[in-house]
């Protein structure tokens, strides 16, 4: 455990989120609930809300204000707190609900109605931040929608945001065109795609760990580092969301976004600043820096595979074509690994690894980083007969935190090697502060700061990364499916795919 010796002065936050309307589309949806209302809610406990700041919920379920209330209240163990249950009946009297169908276009004079009055009452200026927690298909329609009625144009100071979730497209083409149907209705600036991985801690505290810490920023790049894990895996198989499921994949559901994201910011360049721009310029010169996979190079560098019948923590759990709504002939992947090449000065010859896959033994997102072996010469005529591998384990869920493995002398007359562990926990460092993911990123999306957010060319450099897997992968349909047993760690390709370069995958997770 890493003793805490020091901590920076924690500042105040100085800055309350603007007053503003949260416009929350597809409200009666599972986010809402589950994410959206918590979230907002725990930053009103924490005191980052104004008191003019109000949530209206939009679908077409007709319910009255007091139903979605009720609809959306926290489970009685997360209010049960004191400043909680305050904090919510401060909140709800601000939530507010209205019955449309935001892909029709004559909606939206009835909801722009109601968010002037909402403004009236609550005391808000006119900013609105739309959130699209919708089917992706619907995401262009309403956006259109806003700009005929008027909703989408900033003027007088007051403006007006659109939080978009992912997918963004199915492939390279088609988020090509939602950018640019979008961007033909509102600016750049005003478009926020969301990607909740980014909300995580640690994810955040990538950049902070890298460039703030002089033991590691001078050996972060060829010279000392073999090559860098990137694992996402889920016990879950696709729980209910089959029709979904089966027209993405593992690889259009995660990697494009996900890892594609931790991708960049494990490679990324310093940038000149922390502002958005600055740091997101660097995200996107890393990705344009992956080497694409010929056609040859994606049958050896990357590996698909799907579920079948297996154990998941002692329980017997269904292949993915017995899930419910899965065409029982489906070869859509739940698994996939990736070997990666960035060309650019810093990681050149350095293999990124990356997989994510369902039904695996556990629930992990970690990134490993493999330093290089140290000379061994000193150590020829001693027991040791291996040096330890320094690893640094970024751990990002379920557990928040960073190890260091190294070696050191195992006590006792004869020169022996042991592999330790400096271990640091957020929660054992910091506590535990509650929380969905969507805190800091609604917070940021209130205030006007994408940092975290992805950018037009963001989106497309990390379809470019995967666009020639699928382009194989559609021209030769898999054949072997299902091709790893649930509750394993994926087919034994992907084990190949790093035992080739004489490396093997981190599976613990420490």
């Amino acid at each position: 455990m890493v003793q805490k010796l020091e901590t920076a002065a924690t500042p105040q936050h100085n800055r309350t989120a603007d007053p503003c309307v949260v416009v929350i589309f597809g409200a009666s949806g599972d986010l809402t609930k589950r994410k959206l209302i918590p979230a907002i809610l725990n930053l009103q406990n924490g005191g980052f809300l104004p008191k003019n700041l109000a949530v209206v919920g939009v679908a077409r379920t007709k319910m009255s204000h007091a139903e979605f209330r009720d609809e959306v209240k926290p489970d009685d163990k997360v209010i049960s707190a004191a400043p909680m249950r305050a904090a919510w009946a401060s909140l709800s009297e601000r939530v507010f609900y209205f019955a449309a169908d935001a892909t029709k276009s004559e909606s939206f004079p009835g909801i722009g109605e109601f968010l002037k009055k909402t403004d009236s009452q609550v005391g808000t200026p006119g900013n609105y931040l739309f959130y699209l927690s919708v089917a992706p298909t619907l995401v262009a329609p309403i956006v259109q929608n806003l700009g005929k009625c008027g909703l989408a144009k900033e003027e007088n100071g007051r403006w007006r945001r659109v939080v978009i979730e992912k997918p963004f497209g199915h492939d390279l083409p088609s988020a090509v065109e939602l950018n640019r149907t979008i961007k033909a209705v509102i600016g750049e600036k005003q478009i926020f795609r969301i990607d909740h991985y980014l909300g995580k801690e640690t994810v955040q505290n990538l950049m902070v760990f890298r460039f703030g810490n002089g033991m590691f920023e001078p050996i972060w790049n060829r010279n000392y580092i073999d090559h860098v894990q990137i694992t996402v895996s889920e016990e879950l198989g696709v729980e209910g969301r089959g029709p979904y499921y089966d027209t993405a994949g593992a690889m259009r559901d995660m990697v494009p976004n996900h890892i594609a994201q931790l991708v960049s910011l494990v490679g990324m360049e310093p940038p000149i600043s922390f502002s958005a721009d600055a740091v997101r310029d660097e995200q996107v010169k890393l990705l344009k820096s992956i080497e694409p996979l010929t056609p040859e190079e994606v049958l050896q560098q990357a590996v698909r595979g799907q579920y079948g019948p297996g154990d998941v923590d002692g329980k017997k759990v269904p292949g993915y074509r017995e899930e419910e709504k899965v065409p029982p002939e489906s070869n859509t992947e739940t698994f996939v690994a990736l070997r990666l090449l960035v060309d650019n000065w810093r990681w050149a010859g350095v293999p990124f690894y990356a997989r994510t896959g369902k039904r695996l033994p556990k629930r992990m997102t970690q990134i490993v980083i493999q330093f290089k072996h140290a000379p061994a010469m000193l150590f020829q005529h001693t027991s040791v007969d291996r040096l330890t591998t320094n690893r640094l384990y970024i751990h990002i869920q379920p557990k928040e935190g960073i190890s260091l493995r190294f070696g050191a002398k195992v006590p006792g007359p004869v020169l022996t090697m042991g592999a330790v562990e400096m271990d640091f926990d957020y929660v054992d460092y910091f506590g535990k502060v509650p929380s969905t993911g969507y805190e800091t990123l609604l917070y940021d999306a209130m205030i006007g700061d994408a940092t975290l957010f992805q950018r037009a060319d963001m989106v497309e450099a990390g379809w470019s990364m995967v666009q020639p897997v699928l382009d194989v992968w559609k021209a030769l349909p898999a054949r072997s499916f299902p091709n790893y047993a649930a509750g394993s760690w994926g087919p034994p390709e992907a084990d190949e795919l790093l035992r080739r370069d004489g490396r093997h995958w981190e599976n613990s997770g420490t």
